[in-house]
């Protein structure tokens, strides 16, 4: 009967509109919500259905909730460096505990990037979610295959006091190609009693670098030069002073590491090919002593660049003052560490008190098909759906991935003006299926009177 089936359609307003006015109320409560997504309420019929072309029965309405997550807020800027948006589409990948990945259902999804450093020094947001991303090594290698189980909670704080060896020494300069022949060159061997080494000839070039081994200590190496009497060819020593840190083997002597020739072409460019593969190879050096108190660090390979062949990036023989322009070593102590930076490709670097800068991390972003499709979770975070599709990690900015946005937080996409509207137009939806509901009541009512 149609009046039974309009009280029960009166029933399903009253269920939609109340609904409705959940969503609305959660919207209007999360306004200030950092990475809050929108949730709107979109209504359809519920059709009973009818053959009948006399006669009409009420089905009703039911609200569907419609998450809006791929929606993009305000990026509304921030003083810590550590907060963080992005900058078109994807997600921050977080876990809930500071340990590695072991499965995709340990982690979730977030665009709250409001982070600060916890007691241990992790980075988690006001959910109590910690940050994930790729470590990065110290020698500045990263995992390629991006998968979750290379994922690591972020952890500046554990890099305090470590150390870096050096591996790697880049050399710009020049040598004078109008410097007079040394007349201790006629008798330059480089052995012991006729080197620079050991102070018996004369260098005609001569400039000092620091490497540190991997304890952190400080060496001196010196580079050597002497010009020869072979046109376009110097002769050039590399060795640690003072010479009892290093262990040398004959016949390298007073901590000598390489000693060899540099040959330059007529235009003044270097010459790699005529130039000694003693001076182009790495070069192994065994430390013998490491700090005041004895401690023995471990075997360092030191390679030193002195330039493209047949170009100026490095050593070049022109006529003008022998010098040193640029020298470019790696390797550090670290001290303690003052402050994170994050660039816009989710590279996160160490700041320490003695100036060294020393990349850690690089945080992915999660990108999915649908996003609009993810499970809500407690925290304004994500998970992986039926409707969402599987995640992929991509680096930013690549792959459809937004950029990271540092010092930037992302406002909430509610917008209140219209949330109040509609909280209006709600309220008298209900009221008007309530009427429906009496209506068909007084209506019942009518009918249980005809028999007195």
């Amino acid at each position: 009967m149609s009046l039974y089936a309009s009280l029960y359609s009166g029933v399903s307003g009253l269920s939609a509109y109340s609904s409705a006015l959940g969503m609305i109320s959660d919207n209007i409560v999360n306004v200030n919500t950092i990475g809050y997504k929108e949730t709107r309420a979109s209504f359809t019929t519920l059709v009973t259905e009818s053959r009948s072309t006399t006669s009409y029965s009420p089905g009703g309405v039911q609200s569907i909730p419609q998450s809006l997550i791929s929606r993009q807020g305000l990026l509304q800027s921030s003083a810590s460096a550590t907060d963080l948006s992005i900058d078109g589409a994807g997600f921050f990948v977080v876990g809930e505990t500071p340990s590695a990945v072991t499965e995709s259902s340990s982690i979730s999804f977030t665009r709250a990037g409001s982070f600060t450093p916890d007691e241990e020094g992790y980075l988690k947001n006001t959910a109590g979610l910690y940050l994930m991303g790729f470590p990065i090594a110290s020698d500045g290698t990263i995992t390629q295959n991006r998968e979750i189980s290379a994922l690591q909670p972020i952890n500046v704080s554990g890099l305090t006091g470590t150390a870096e060896a050096s591996t790697s020494v880049t050399l710009r300069a020049n040598l004078q190609s109008t410097q007079p022949i040394s007349a201790q060159e006629a008798t330059y061997t480089g052995l012991a009693g006729f080197s620079m080494a050991d102070g018996s000839v004369t260098s005609d070039f001569q400039r000092d670098v620091t490497v540190y081994d991997s304890l952190g200590t400080a060496h001196t190496v010196t580079i050597a030069a002497l010009k020869s009497s072979t046109a376009n060819e110097w002769h050039v020593e590399l060795f640690v002073d003072p010479a009892a840190e290093v262990s040398t083997v004959a016949p390298l002597h007073n901590g000598q590491i390489a000693t060899g020739t540099l040959a330059f072409n007529s235009d003044g460019t270097i010459d790699l090919s005529n130039t000694s593969a003693a001076l182009l190879n790495p070069v192994g050096v065994t430390w013998t002593t490491s700090g005041s108190n004895g401690a023995l660090a471990d075997p360092s390979t030191l390679t030193f660049d002195f330039g493209t062949d047949g170009t100026g990036d490095g050593f070049t023989q022109f006529d003008s003052l022998s010098t040193l322009i640029s020298s470019s070593v790696d390797g550090a102590v670290f001290g303690n560490v003052t402050g994170v930076s994050i660039g816009e490709d989710g590279v996160v670097t160490a700041l320490f008190d003695n100036g060294l800068t020393r990349e850690v991390a690089q945080l992915p972003v999660a990108v999915f098909q649908n996003p609009d499709g993810l499970t809500r979770r407690q925290g304004n975070s994500y998970t992986v759906s039926d409707q969402s599709g599987e995640f992929a990690l991509q680096i930013a900015g690549t792959g459809g991935a937004g950029f990271v946005a540092p010092s930037t937080l992302e406002a909430s996409t509610v917008d209140l003006s219209k949330e109040f509207t509609e909280l209006i137009t709600t309220q008298r939806a209900f009221s008007a299926s309530t009427k429906i509901i009496t209506t068909a009541d007084e209506m019942l009512s009518e009918l249980n009177n005809i028999k007195r």
